[in-house]
């Protein structure tokens, strides 16, 4: 029996999600200059050729899983977040909370793997940190949060978040820290 229309379109939705999905975490282990089609094709399963009917060459591909790097790392909830009437001890428990619990699922590691590849070489937006500072800057004020430089316990706390991003897309049998210890970075006490 022929396939109805909607039945093919909903089977190439399926396919582009697929080669979407696979291919950032290949590109989270291997990086742009690591990652040939013809390797990125035998890791999904799929024909060289088939990735092509779908992106028209490695870059556009590469831009399209940036594109939802970008959509992880610019996350509302921490946006939110950081505007909410809270304490910053409340705040800073509440995002390490979200970071653990994401960090179980592939896409959400590889997201954050990538971004920061971006942001070490300019390419991507710094919000993350700057929410991040924000936060770290009135929990001293007050007194719940470590002294020292803003900026430099953001890009820590987010830098530890990114080795452990890396170390789960590497490492079947991964040790995960716990929301607890990635928020006693920046909590006094």
């Amino acid at each position: 029996m022929p396939k109805s229309q909607e039945r093919c379109q909903e089977i190439r939705e399926e396919t582009r999600n697929l080669i979407i999905r696979k291919s950032i975490l290949y590109f989270a282990r291997n990086g742009f200059a690591g990652t040939k089609i013809s390797d990125l094709s035998k890791h999904i399963g799929i024909a060289q050729g088939t990735i092509y009917i779908y992106f028209k060459s490695k870059e556009e591909l590469y831009d399209e899983i940036f594109a939802i790097s970008d959509k992880i790392a610019s996350n509302d909830k921490l946006t939110m977040l950081a505007k909410l009437p809270l304490p910053a001890e409340q705040k800073i428990k509440k995002m390490s909370d979200y970071v653990i619990k994401n960090l179980k699922d592939d896409m959400f590691a590889a997201g954050i793997a990538l971004f920061t590849q971006r942001l070490l070489e300019g390419e991507a937006d710094q919000t993350f940190y700057k929410t991040t500072e924000k936060i770290i800057k009135q929990g001293q004020k007050e007194g719940t949060v470590v002294s020292g430089n803003a900026r430099k316990l953001s890009e820590f706390y987010w830098g530890v978040v990114y080795l452990y991003a890396v170390k789960s897309l590497y490492t079947a049998d991964c040790a995960m820290i716990n929301s607890q210890d990635l928020s006693r970075i920046l909590l006094e006490g």
